[in-house]
C-alpha cells in the first residue's frame, strides 16, 4: 500500500517519476534502476519510469538530471564513472558536487579482469606473459574511456610493468556481448555484468579488483594474492537527485530505497551478481564520492587519461618500483 506524502510536501508525489540510467540497457545501472522500479512505484503510489540516457561516460544522463528541476521528480543512478567524469570531462555543463544532491550509496563490488574461454591465459600471471609478448598491446574492453575499470588497469600495467590497449565501449550491454561472442580478448568490467557468463564458462576470471576474494566468485584470487601489493579498486552505485530537492523529499526516498533493496529476494540477486549492498544515509554517499573524486584525479592526471580516446596504449615506461615477482 502506497504511504501517504511527507506533511512538509503535501503535493509529493503527483506524477510520474523519471530514474535515469545514463547507460545504455543491459548494463548494471539498468539492470539496479528497474530492479528497484516497482517497489519505488507502489510505496510511491505513482510510476516510475526507466529512461535510459547514455554517452559521455554516463555525464549526458546525469547531466540530464543535475538539470532537472528540483521538485522530486527526478532522480539518476549512477556508476562510478560519477568519481572519474569530473577529472575527465571539464566540459560536462554541470558540477558534479553543486548540482546534484545525494540520495543513497547502493553498494560497492569488485571488477573481474576476464579472457575468453578461446584464449590462452588460465591466472593473471599468464595474462601479463601475454601483454609482455604482443609488442602491439593486448587489447581489453572496459564499458567506456574513462572508466574505473580503464584508471584501474592503467594503474595495474604501471604498477607491473606490461602493456595493454584499451578498447572502451559504449556500456556494460556492449562490452557484455563482444566478450561474450570473443570479439575483444580480454574484459574488465564489474563482476556482477560478467559474473554470469564466467559460471557458464564462457569467460574465464583470472583475478578480482577487491581486497579480498569476492562472494560470487570464490575460487577467483585476488591481484594482492597473485603478487600485486596492496591493489584495490571498487566499482560502486548510487542514487542522486537535483540539487536543492526537499530534504523531506530526499529522505522519504532514501527510506523507500533501502527498504526495496532490504527485501530477502533482492537483496540475494544483487549479492548474487557481486554487489555489496551498502543501505545507507545521504550523507554517506555524498562522503564516499568526495573521496572517489581525490583518488582517481591523481590517476587521471599523472597518466593523461582522457574520456574521448578511442583506444589508448598503456605501456611500461611508467613503472614504479613494486612490482609483481618475475614469475607473472
Amino acid at each position: 500500500m502506497a504511504q501517504a506524502p511527507d506533511a512538509s510536501t503535501p503535493n509529493w508525489p503527483n506524477r510520474p517519476i523519471r530514474l535515469i540510467s545514463p547507460f545504455p540497457p543491459g548494463g548494471t545501472t539498468d539492470q539496479l534502476a528497474r530492479l528497484v522500479q516497482p517497489a519505488l512505484s507502489q510505496a510511491l503510489g505513482v510510476p516510475v519510469v526507466v529512461e535510459n540516457r547514455s554517452g559521455g561516460n554516463g555525464s549526458i544522463g546525469t547531466g540530464i538530471a543535475a538539470k532537472s528541476p528540483p521538485d522530486g521528480n527526478t532522480y539518476v543512478v549512477v556508476f562510478d564513472t560519477h568519481g572519474t567524469n569530473p577529472s575527465l570531462i571539464p566540459s560536462m555543463g554541470f558540477d558534479t558536487r553543486a548540482d546534484l544532491t545525494p540520495v543513497m550509496l547502493i553498494a560497492t563490488g569488485a571488477m573481474v579482469i576476464a579472457v575468453h574461454k578461446s584464449q590462452p591465459q588460465k591466472n593473471f600471471s599468464d595474462l601479463v606473459k601475454s601483454a609482455r609478448a604482443v609488442t602491439s598491446g593486448l587489447p581489453y574492453g572496459t564499458i567506456g574511456s574513462g572508466s574505473l575499470a580503464q584508471l584501474a588497469m592503467t594503474s595495474l600495467a604501471a604498477q607491473v610493468g606490461f602493456s595493454m590497449t584499451h578498447v572502451p565501449y559504449k556500456g556494460g550491454g556492449p562490452l557484455a556481448a563482444d566478450a561474450v561472442a570473443g570479439h575483444v580478448p580480454v574484459a574488465m568490467a564489474t563482476t556482477a555484468l560478467l559474473s554470469a557468463h564466467v559460471k557458464t564458462g564462457v569467460l574465464v576470471p583470472l583475478a578480482v579488483t577487491s581486497s579480498q576474494r569476492d562472494p560470487v566468485l570464490p575460487d577467483v584470487p585476488t591481484l594482492v594474492e597473485q603478487g600485486v601489493k596492496d591493489f584495490e579498486a571498487l566499482a560502486w552505485w548510487g542514487v542522486f537527485a537535483p540539487a536543492g530537492t526537499p530534504a523531506p523529499i530526499i529522505a522519504r526516498v532514501n527510506r523507500e530505497l533501502n527498504a526495496a533493496l532490504s527485501d530477502a529476494a533482492v537483496r540475494a540477486r544483487l549479492t548474487g551478481q557481486g554487489m555489496n549492498l551498502r543501505l545507507s544515509q545521504p550523507a554517506e554517499l555524498g562522503t564516499f564520492v568526495d573521496v572517489q573524486i581525490e583518488r582517481w584525479a591523481k590517476v587521471i592526471k599523472e597518466f593523461g587519461i582522457r574520456a574521448d580516446r578511442k583506444s589508448t596504449r598503456l605501456n611500461s615506461s611508467h613503472v614504479s618500483e613494486s612490482r609483481m615477482p618475475s614469475s607473472a
